[in-house]
């Protein structure tokens, strides 16, 4: 920080507040304002765990431009920084978003409107938006019935995370893409038990898509806009 000639640097009295963290701990931290000279929007803060020692691994300097913001929840606030670089960055690389390799805007800007109508479609399938309304009551033993049959495929991801859901998509996705890489050589090889079975796979699965498009945007979704 460059300071005018004649200005100083000054420092408040360190303040403890509790810093919480997302498992609902709380942890004793002091914090203080670093005064380069005159205060500005800009303000400057020095955070540790320790006031005495500065312990290198716990102590780190904040620059804020936060109207009004106050000595307790400087250190809670920046805590979030972490989580919102580690969402970011794991976003980036499981999508693909930072794999482009355009100069030119435009065709950046249509990359990551595939990637992000590829994250909405995964996003779908996340347990708060996969909860059946109550339209969809009725015809619950129906989509859980298909639902079991699917889950029989051994790769299938019992757990609920988003990386499950793009495995469970993917695996939807995938006996289209072999079909379509089979259909030249069913044209010379033709086989009436092969076509069935890839017609029989392609109604269960058409089936389930169509009970979870019913789950998440039930009649009365479409109702609304009439």
């Amino acid at each position: 920080m460059w300071l005018p000639s004649g200005q100083l640097i000054r420092t408040n009295k360190w303040r403890e507040f509790e810093r919480v963290f997302d498992t609902g701990e709380r942890e004793k931290r002091y914090v203080r304002e670093i005064i380069y000279g005159k205060k500005r929007e800009i303000r400057y803060w020095q955070v540790t765990t320790d006031k005495e020692e500065l312990p290198k691994n716990s102590t780190y300097y904040i620059m804020t431009k936060v109207p009004g913001i106050k000595y307790q929840e400087v250190g809670n606030l920046y805590g979030l920084r972490n989580w919102v670089e580690y969402g970011l960055k794991q976003s980036k690389n499981e999508l693909g978003w930072s794999d482009f390799r355009f100069t030119d805007y435009s065709r950046i800007e249509k990359w990551w409107e595939m990637v992000m109508s590829a994250f909405l479609m995964v996003s779908w399938q996340s347990e708060n938006l996969n909860k059946p309304k109550l339209e969809t009551v009725n015809s619950s033993n129906k989509i859980s019935k298909t639902k079991e049959k699917i889950q029989e495929h051994p790769w299938w991801s019992e757990g609920l995370g988003w990386k499950n859901s793009l495995n469970n998509l993917r695996l939807f996705l995938q006996p289209l893409s072999y079909f379509n890489l089979l259909k030249p050589w069913l044209v010379v090889i033709f086989k009436h038990s092969i076509i069935r079975s890839f017609t029989h796979l392609f109604a269960i699965l058409q089936q389930t898509v169509n009970s979870f498009i019913e789950t998440i945007f039930p009649p009365s979704f479409y109702h609304s806009f009439t």
